[in-house]
């Protein structure tokens, strides 16, 4: 078997290979034999079939079997023999098949780049500490009160960060658009949920109360219908409810499965968290 390797372009490679002819010759008679002892033709026995009529009918089909394995099984062989290490499936294009010569066929593929490591023992690095103060704890612990926290109804004015619940409808031009009509609705003031004007609008209402707002949609806003649009909006104000925290107690640190009355394991688990 004859090899040749070139290089083609970056990490590009050209593999030629010649496989001898009485190779091929000799798989594809050791193919045709075995297939004389197995196939049934009129006028024959099973495995009585001369080699010569074996060949004549089945001859061109056997060898580009043959041919096609050869191929594959060669290139394997090429590529351990010159160290290569492809990167993916190569394009093979044969060049010579014709029966009595050589078989001759080119593999181009990609192989994987070399990479020179550095000297790890040379590299320094900066080992990063995290200094968790006991402000951060308290900031930490305010979070968590803040997640489990309860809204309670109250008698008052609406005030910033106040949950309302509303019922509205929004009208252009004096017509309903989609999208714009909800009841029962809950929303937190300040939590810039609706367009600019409208949380600010419910400031300062009572429960009961039934209002409109002139607002205008921001010039960029997704509906092209409503982009920049001058709206009116009719609001009723069913309820106003303040955001009620849990008293960070031995009860608030149990439920998160501490011990009772063990809050300095409490602080520092999530002292040890934080720096993590």
């Amino acid at each position: 078997m004859q090899i040749s390797v070139e290089t083609t372009e970056g990490l590009e490679r050209k593999l030629t290979i010649a496989i001898p002819g009485d190779r091929v010759d000799t798989a594809v008679n050791a193919r045709l034999q075995e297939a004389a002892q197995t196939i049934r033709l009129n006028g024959f026995r099973q495995g009585k079939v001369p080699l010569k009529v074996v060949k004549n009918k089945f001859g061109k089909g056997v060898r580009q079997e043959v041919v096609g394995e050869l191929m594959n099984q060669t290139y394997f062989e090429a590529i351990a023999q010159e160290s290569l290490k492809p990167a993916g499936q190569p394009r093979i294009e044969p060049t010579s098949i014709d029966e009595g010569k050589d078989v001759e066929f080119v593999a181009v593929f990609e192989v994987y780049p070399e990479i020179e490591l550095p000297n790890f023992a040379a590299i320094k690095a900066e080992r990063l500490v995290a200094e968790v103060s006991e402000n951060d704890i308290d900031e930490m612990i305010e979070t968590l009160r803040k997640q489990r926290q309860t809204w309670v109804p109250v008698e008052r004015a609406a005030a910033d960060g106040d949950m309302v619940n509303i019922d509205y409808v929004g009208k252009k031009g004096g017509e309903e658009f989609q999208g714009g009509k909800a009841a029962g609705q809950n929303l937190v003031l300040g939590s810039e949920r609706m367009i600019p004007g409208f949380e600010n609008g419910v400031i300062g209402k009572v429960a009961g109360d039934e209002f409109s707002l002139q607002l205008k949609f921001p010039d960029e806003y997704h509906s092209e219908e409503l982009a920049g649009a001058e709206v009116e909006f009719e609001l009723k104000l069913n309820t106003v409810s303040e955001q009620s925290l849990p008293v960070f107690n031995e009860y608030f640190f149990i439920s998160f499965g501490f011990d009772e009355g063990v809050i300095e394991d409490f602080r520092e688990y999530f002292n040890k968290n934080m720096q993590r």
